[in-house]
């Protein structure tokens, strides 16, 4: 099945279902975060990502929104992509739009999460340094990658 790869602007409507998005995305590829830490992060995603900087999705063909990217030039903030459709190139896409129309060219993932590592890796990333905490302070080390030309 060949899909278009369609992206838009994740609108204030669409909020509700990105966060869908997020947290089964969480929940598929974030083993290391427990049932409270995924509810306390979920506030902070609406306020940190959603409603707060620029944010493109991908849709499926009834218009829902399957995953998003947030991007705060250079650095990517956010990518999740709904585990159903994981694997099907939408999180390349996604991260070839930031890269090539929005000038992003940093990233940083979770160190306990070896699948986003491995697939930003794939996609010309390497790692640049590491922190023991992340962006909210929490002890889950980040790896701070760059893209490498």
């Amino acid at each position: 099945m060949t899909h278009s790869f369609q992206i838009s602007n994740l609108t204030s409507e669409d909020h509700p279902r990105a966060l869908e998005v997020w947290e089964a995305s969480v929940r598929a590829t974030h083993d290391f975060l427990d049932e409270e830490a995924i509810q306390s992060l979920k506030p902070l995603v609406q306020q940190a990502c959603l409603s707060s900087m620029p944010v493109y999705c991908v849709r499926d063909d009834s218009q829902s929104v399957i995953g998003f990217i947030g991007v705060e030039a250079p650095k990517i903030e956010a990518l999740f992509i709904d585990p159903d459709w994981m694997g099907q190139g939408f999180g390349r896409h996604l991260v070839e739009y930031a890269v090539n129309k929005l000038g992003a060219e940093l990233v940083d993932v979770n160190e306990q999460n070896p699948q986003a590592l491995g697939f930003y890796q794939h996609l010309g990333f390497e790692v640049a340094h590491r922190s023991d905490v992340d962006g909210f302070g929490n002890p889950y080390p980040l790896l701070h990658l760059k893209l490498v030309e």
